[in-house]
């Protein structure tokens, strides 16, 4: 694990470290190579190219934590406007969308005191009725531990009525294998993520053996029993025990599929999509890009090597 991750996790949350980042104008064009935009205007042709490309998306309108209900307001109506421009795309009808939606509930007001849940509840029920009229896919993002069990109870009730939504499990949490057969027992979509917060040792994995070790009894769990699951890994071992444990449970190339990151391991996701495999990119987009830049860069030193290579160059 990249001995820097618990100092860059740290900084995601400090203030005066976000207002030294982002201040920065040099910053922004690193940004650009993980964020597709700052509006719809700028990510539609990104999905564009990446739906030409043979590559499917799962789009994000960045932000969490909302502070106050007209700003959750404001996330919905924006989710409302991606979900009738991605539905404007005029793709084919295929028993698998192309296009999806990634939420964090968080950013649907689940941080809104006591009624926060359910006011997150009920604007992910709006987003799935819009998405299910357009012909599109959403996905229920992970975050921190603390919000795991509000998440999985949203997710639970929501799929009463729509049972494609899909949640993020992170297996460096403790209960990830537990929680990975709980929902392939009840037929949940699944993308399967390692994890991208800083947690306490209470809770979860510290060490990226073990975190590791935890990814791959949960790939076990759902490639063998889920319905559809979502590999979302860049980590060259992660993926060849996908690849080997689809075989294994004769997984037909569309009965699962691959994610990664916008901007991360372009070759490899071109090499996935060329050999038959789906693959879905997760694309970023809105101002809200500071948390979401400092995961990306403690996930992988090589992100981190990037960024500070561009600071120099620029410097």
């Amino acid at each position: 694990m990249n001995p820097l991750r618990p100092v860059i996790l740290a900084a995601a949350g400090s203030a005066r470290m976000k207002q030294a980042v982002t201040k920065v104008p040099i910053t922004a064009a690193v940004v650009k190579r993980f964020v597709a935009g700052e509006n719809r205007a700028e990510l539609i042709p990104v999905v564009r190219r990446l739906l030409d490309s043979g590559r499917m998306v799962s789009v994000d309108f960045l932000g969490e934590y909302t502070a106050d209900p007209a700003m959750a307001n404001a996330a919905v109506a924006e989710y409302v406007s991606l979900i009738d421009d991605l539905a404007a795309l005029d793709l084919p009808d295929t028993p698998t969308p192309r296009v999806e939606v990634s939420v964090k509930l968080s950013a649907l007001g689940q941080s809104l005191g006591d009624d926060g849940p359910a006011i997150a509840a009920e604007n992910l029920h709006k987003l799935c009725a819009k998405a299910v009229e357009s012909g599109v896919w959403v996905t229920v993002d992970a975050e921190d531990h603390t919000t795991t069990e509000d998440t999985l109870e949203a997710v639970r009730e929501a799929r009463a009525e729509f049972p494609w939504l899909a949640v993020a499990l992170q297996t460096y949490l403790r209960q990830a294998e537990v929680r990975s057969r709980e929902l392939s027992a009840a037929g949940t979509r699944v993308r399967l993520c390692k994890g991208a917060y800083q947690e306490p040792e209470s809770v979860a994995y510290q060490k990226s053996a073990e975190v590791d070790g935890s990814y791959l009894r949960c790939l076990a769990v759902l490639l063998r029993g889920g319905w559809y699951p979502m590999v979302a890994s860049h980590d060259p071992a992660m993926i060849e025990a996908a690849l080997a444990l689809a075989a294994e449970n004769k997984r037909s190339p569309d009965d699962f599929e691959f994610q990664m990151l916008y901007g991360i391991r372009e070759a490899e996701q071109q090499r996935l999509v060329a050999a038959g495999y789906a693959l879905r990119v997760y694309v970023p987009y809105g101002n809200q890009w500071y948390g979401y830049l400092m995961r990306r860069l403690a996930e992988r030193p090589a992100n981190l090597g990037f960024f500070l290579r561009a600071l120099a160059d620029r410097g």
